[in-house]
This record gives C-alpha cells, structure tokens and sequence, in this order.
C-alpha cells in the first residue's frame, strides 16, 4: 500500500499510467493498490497547494473504476460542481502539474475544457451534469454513434431543482444516459453491504435484463389493463428490493445502493450497465465517504472540504493567523446585533452557512436561520413570502450564486418591490476559486431593476452600518456587496447606524481630479490620489456608497467642480459607472468638457490567481487607478511628478 505522509511516497502503478487507456491495461487485481497510490498522490499534490480535498477523497474508488470499465474520452465523463475532480486529473494526463493547482497560471481547482479533452463540459456550480449529460447523449444519438454518458452527481446537488427538472426529461426521452449519484453523506441511502451488492449486480445483469424484457414482451400481448399492472408489479419488486422509487417514478432504472469503495461491488455493475441494453436512463446509487483514506479529513469532513496548505503528516493547515475578522463575518455581527432588538430579521442561506458567516447568526437564532440547500431559486421566493407577511428577511448568497435566482430576484421580489435584503458575499475577485466563483456581474444585473437600492461598503464599519439600513428598508429590496477575505481591521461599533439612502460622502478635497469609488476599492483610490498629489495633481476622493439610488448631487458637484471624473468598482462593464454616465449625460456635463474614465473589471473572464494579481490584471489596483486618470489627462503613465 502507498504509504501517505512520506515526501517520496511509492507509486509504482500509478507512475505506468499517463492518461485512462494505460490504466485499463491492469489487471483488476491490481486496481485496490492503484487507487491506494492514487489517493496518497492526491493528498501530497493538495497538501502543497491548497484546494478541495474531502469529496476528491472520496470518490478514489469510484474514478478509478470508471475510467477502467469506460472507454474516456470517447465515453464522456461529467462530473458535477467538480469539487471532486481532483483524481480525475492525476488520471488524465495532468499529474506532472498538480502543484500548480489554483495558483496563477496553473491547474484549475475544477473540470476545464480548455485544459483537457478528459473535461466534456465545464462545472463549478452544482446540478448540472444531468442536464448537460443529456444533451451529450441526444447529440450522440443524433450522430448515431454509441458511446456513453456518464454524470457523476453528489447528494447535496440532487437537492437542487435543476437536477430533477433533467431527470424529468431525460426520462421522458428515454434517451440513453447514465447517472451516478455519489451518496457522501447517508443523507439518502440505507446501509450497504453484501446483500445489496448482490442485488445491484443482479439487477443491471444481462440475464436479468432478457427476463424483464421477456416479461415486458409477454404483457404486451395481453389487454392494456393487464400489461400496465404487470409494469407496475415488477417496479414496486424491485423498489421492495432497493428503493430508488423516486428515481423510477422519474424514468430513471434504479440500480444499488453499493459500496463506492468496494471495487469488487463497484466493477461487476459498471461493466453491466455499460454492456447492457438499456432502454432508457439509469441510475446508480454509490454510498461514499469524505475525506476516505485519510484520517484527519475523515474526522473532520467539513473542515477538509476546501483546505490551505497543510502538513500530510499531522493534517495540521497553514492558515496565517487573520490581522482582522472576514468580511462575512463582520456581516454576521452587524446582523445579530440587529436581530436581538428586531423579531422580525430572519436569515436565509443557500447550503453554505459557514461560507455567509450564517452559522454564527445560527448558533444564536436558531430558529430564525433557515439553509434551504442548493437551490437559490427557492431560497429568494421563499424569502419574497417572508416579506410578504412583514417578516426582514436577509438572503445571505454568493455574488456568483444570486445568478442563478436571477428570475426570482426580478419577478418574485422586484416587481412586487418586496423588502427582501440580499447580502451578497464574495463580490469581486475570489483568488484561486477563479471565474465561475467571481463577483463580477452583480452591480449589473441589479442596478438594472427599478426601486432596487443597491450599496457597497468601503470597510467594515461602512457594511456594518449598511445592515442596519437594510434594516430600515421596508418598501423595497435591497441589497449590498462585499469581498471575499479579511476586512481593514478598523475599530467596530457595537452596532451599525442607518445611513441616509442614496447619499454618499466625501473623504479627501481637492480641485483637478475626482475619484468616485463604490466599495472596497476606496483604499486604492485614495493611494492613487497620494500618487497623483506628488505629481501636483489635486484630487477629491468620494465614497459613493450607493449604487442606487445615485447621489446625484455628489455626481453633479464632482462633475463640475472638476477638470477629470474616475468611477472605480470592482465589477463588470455596466454597473456603477454605466448609472454615472447616464446621468452626466442627460445632465449635458460631456458637452461642457468633463473628461470621464470608468474604471471596471474588463470584458474578460480572469482566470485563477492571488487576488492582488487579479486586480492588477484588471486595472483596478492602485496603478489602475492611476493611469486611468492620466490617461484622461493626456499625460504619460511613467512622467515623472517634476513634470506634471
């Protein structure tokens, strides 16, 4: 067995096997060694990196055995979120590069299907392999070719809607599709054991099969009445047997549960669901575990889900002690503080409680903290009914994840103008989790809605006295924006205090240049402004704090009593500056020779990297800042400040 804890642990199975056609050269016998080597690399490449590590424990096993019973690339293999795609990856041509893993330049922490033909379809958002699985099964079927399908698919994504929504019409097609549900939490399954591994292999057997279609074949010469019964009575045999009913009434063959780490149970089903005619789609229920393999993740899956660089040995992570608290947690403490003189405040997530800081509001009002699961959709209507019965309610969701109840946002609570809050974490750049994690679009697509009231605090104290409005707010939704990471460090109120809505402040005078920044870019912009001062260049920084409604007279004052104008966010072409434009513009301050920057995330999607990194590749840091302003002066970026 590979020993794990070792620098220079023995591979020697692992080291013959460059991409999946090598692995299927073994002998079956040798597979149980090749996943213990699989796994012991797993864990060193992570332990020097960082990145997700529980759930690629995991399913060791059951990448192992799928790649050695299906022809990959050929066989599509798709696995959803991809927190889980870790061995994956060692697998399929990538070992050499698993220290780069997250880091700028390097691997990224999900499937990609720029990086590997081994990654049909892209994922780091959850529940979508089943519907993308379809579509790669129907344009199989179109081409008439036969190869598989296979969607790899966890127990917390089956708990969003979209996953039900594919397996509706997937069994509707009767397409062939295959359907892996990787159980890590016993959260659906019964125990495992021989018994059930004996019926799973039985089931999705071929002579079992020739039977059932035997028996479909023999019904049908009979009255309807009689054939539909005899459907009915083989599938309520086989639920008595299994379960799965629920998958079945849904289309889907049910096959297991099984042991996701026993290769001798996991192999013999693989190899007759891929040999077997099916009809139609098919499910196949794996009872994993987290972290397996590895003792301190085993003991503490949830804190070995996303890890920092750790010690293989002690399991020990090097997590740098904060300089100050995160900003999702300031924002839990700014909410507790408001709901212990507030019955009404009630606090929603979307299965990331911790990740929102809502564990802490939970653990001291447990009755009012509602995790609804993977499913936004719900979670933001469920919250419109909230309000609609004078309830306060906050839906605490990612930038990146809000996307996905944009629908909700717009019809169930928007139209309606019902006060629901949405605290909006991880806006902006989110380091090694890269694009399908970064805040980039949320200033856009609300700042789009009419009566939507819509902030970003500079720092901590600024978001906690943007809480206590929210508060306030009883007659329309808002909303406000915060990073990901540790906040400034300033001195905290005990509690926050209302701000007057739509007003913005001013932080530093001047008479040149103004700077109007919206958010936590406000410490650049005054930097900048320090680099602009030491080339004789007077700047006014302004903090707009509002992105609706505007301030319209802080705009209108900078607008005039200045010879340049730069708006500064950390968000898509679209957002804060385009509501400055519009409002210069039918204002006439361009006709009268106002010369405006904005200075926005550009039209690119930037890839994984330290987060600073990704500023500046954004042009958003401090020199952004700078060269956006003499640019607009006409100056070159590098003069020096003698000659300005």
């Amino acid at each position: 067995m590979a020993q794990i804890g070792h620098n220079r642990h023995q591979t020697p199975l692992l080291d013959g096997v460059k991409e999946p056609a090598d692995l299927r050269k073994l002998d079956e016998g040798q597979l149980r060694e090749f996943a213990d080597e699989l796994r012991a690399e797993m864990i060193e490449a992570v332990s020097a990196t960082g990145g997700h590590l529980g759930a690629g424990l995991g399913v060791v096993e059951l990448t192992t055995a799928l790649h050695y019973v299906f022809n990959t690339p050929d066989d599509r293999l798709i696995w959803d979120v991809s927190h889980q795609c870790y061995p994956h990856k060692i697998l399929t041509g990538r070992r050499d590069r698993m220290r780069s893993l997250r880091q700028g330049g390097g691997l990224s922490g999900f499937t990609s299907r720029k990086e590997s033909i081994y990654d049909p379809f892209g994922a780091a958002h959850s529940s979508t392999s089943i519907s993308a699985g379809l579509g790669f099964s129907v344009a199989r079927d179109f081409r008439g070719e036969d190869n598989a399908v296979i969607a790899v698919i966890g127990d917390g994504a089956m708990s969003a809607g979209m996953a039900y929504e594919a397996m509706n019409n997937a069994g509707a097609m009767n397409s062939r599709l295959i359907v892996i549900l990787n159980d890590n939490d016993m959260s659906i399954a019964p125990p495992v054991g021989a018994m059930s591994a004996y019926l799973s292999q039985l089931i999705s057997s071929k002579p079992f099969q020739s039977v059932r279609n035997l028996g479909r074949e023999l019904a049908k010469r009979f009255p309807r009445p009689i054939e539909m019964a005899a459907k009915r009575a083989e599938e309520y045999a086989r639920g008595l047997l299994t379960g799965g009913t629920l998958f079945e009434e849904l289309g889907f063959f049910y096959i297991g549960p099984i042991d996701g780490h026993n290769l001798d149970h996991l192999l013999p089903v693989l190899k007759n669901v891929r040999d077997a005619d099916y009809e139609g789609p098919v499910l196949i229920h794996c009872v994993t575990q987290k972290g397996k393999g590895y003792e301190p993740a085993e003991a503490a899956a949830d804190k070995y889900h996303g890890v920092a660089k750790f010690d293989v040995v002690t399991g020990k992570q090097a997590k740098p002690a904060p300089k100050a608290p995160a900003y999702q947690n300031v924002f839990a403490q700014a909410l507790i503080a408001e709901a212990e003189i507030d019955d009404k405040i009630v606090a929603v997530s979307a299965a990331m409680p911790s990740g929102t800081g809502l564990n802490k509001f939970s653990e001291r009002f447990p009755e009012r903290t509602f995790d609804v699961g993977i499913a936004e959709q719900h979670a933001v209507t469920f919250c419109a009914g909230l309000a609609c019965e004078g309830f306060r309610p906050f839906a605490a969701i990612y930038s990146t994840f809000l996307q996905r109840a944009y629908d909700q946002v717009v019809h169930d609570v928007a139209i309606q103008s019902l006060p629901v809050r949405f605290a909006i974490d991880r806006a902006g750049m989110v380091g090694a989790d890269g694009v399908t994690h970064q805040g980039s679009y949320d200033l856009t697509y609300l700042g789009c809605l009419p009566n939507f009231v819509l902030m970003a605090p500079s720092d901590e104290v600024e978001l906690m006295h943007m809480v206590a409005t929210a508060c306030q707010i009883d007659d329309r939704p808002s909303a406000f924006r915060y990073p990901r990471g540790e906040a400034l460090g300033l001195e905290m109120p005990d509690r926050g205090s209302p701000l007057e809505i739509g007003k913005g402040r001013i932080v530093r005078e001047g008479s040149k240049v103004a700077i109007l920044s919206l958010g936590t870019r406000l410490a650049d912009a005054l930097a900048a402004a320090d680099d602009l001062a030491a080339r004789g260049l007077s700047t006014t920084v302004a903090d707009a704090r509002f992105a609706k409604p505007l301030d319209e007279d802080l705009v209108r004052r900078l607008a005039h009593e200045h010879e340049v104008l730069i708006t500064v966010e950390e968000g898509a072409i679209g957002g804060f500056a385009t509501q400055v434009m519009q409002f210069l513009a039918l204002e006439g301050a361009f006709d009268k020779g106002l010369r405006f920057r904005p200075v926005t995330l550009p039209d690119i999607f930037i890839d994984h990297d330290k987060p600073d990194q990704q500023l500046v590749q954004a042009g958003i840091d401090r020199g952004g800042i700078l060269s956006a302003v003499l640019q607009a002066l006409g100056q070159d970026e590098v003069e020096s400040p003698a000659r300005a």
